[in-house]
């Protein structure tokens, strides 16, 4: 696989970001649009994040690893495939491709292109909850390298999908993606004041994915292989 110079993986990952943040933005912008039902809006929001999730991966994942996320970022520094310096660039591009990405969806709906968001997302389940997307969320991208490398596109999108539904925060489990919708005031947004406490759970949770995934995913060199034929 052909490897990538520090600008091309930098700007794959500015871009990823905010096409991520764009199809969140934007697809909550329309399913309000289209109806006031939140389950409908929700599910209309969560199936164009999911699938755009498969397709970025899928296309910038060879050039930047495909991290979009300053919590997956931190994860892999901890395990010394970034430098610091990599890793503080790769968050500044992530951050900067997410408001970008606020901006587009913005500006494609005819809206303020930043406006701060007056959505309360706050309190101690909402923060337990982002910390379990994000440690779901690394736990996926581990053991989905290490096991199926080429399903990993579809294991985060379906991850992230399923996660939409099954969190109480909604799974931001992304520090960009949440400073990113603190800027608009639509049906993704967050308000400024609630992002600490999203993102110190994030951060958190993620850490811990990574704790638990090195202790699972340690083979033991004294086991016996599992014998295929073997009934359970």
């Amino acid at each position: 696989m052909p490897t990538f110079d520090l600008r091309r993986r930098l700007f794959a990952e500015l871009l990823g970001t905010a096409l991520l943040v764009t199809t969140v933005v934007g697809s909550g912008i329309m399913a309000e649009t289209l109806t006031k039902d939140v389950a409908l809006a929700l599910l209309g929001n969560t199936l164009p994040t999911g699938a755009i999730l498969v397709v970025l991966i899928t296309v910038l994942g060879p050039i930047s690893g495909a991290h979009f996320n300053p919590a997956v970022s931190i994860v892999f520094a901890l395990k010394r495939e970034l430098s610091t310096r990599e890793t503080a660039l790769y968050i500044i591009a992530q951050i900067v491709g997410g408001i970008l990405g606020t901006m587009i969806a913005h500006g494609m709906f005819a809206l303020p292109l930043l406006e701060a968001s007056m959505k309360i997302r706050t309190g101690g389940a909402q923060w337990f909850a982002e910390a379990i997307a994000a440690f779901g969320l690394v736990a996926t991208i581990l053991a989905g390298t290490r096991f199926q490398q080429s399903a990993v596109p579809w294991l985060v999108g379906l991850y992230i999908t399923a996660a939409y539904w099954f969190t109480a925060s909604t799974s931001f489990a992304n520090p960009a993606v949440a400073i990113a919708r603190s800027f608009t005031n639509t049906f993704s947004g967050i308000r400024p004041l609630d992002l600490p406490g999203f993102i110190i759970a994030e951060i958190c949770g993620a850490v811990i994915g990574m704790i638990v995934m090195a202790w699972l995913l340690r083979p033991d060199p004294y086991a016996k292989p599992l014998d295929p034929e073997a009934k359970l």
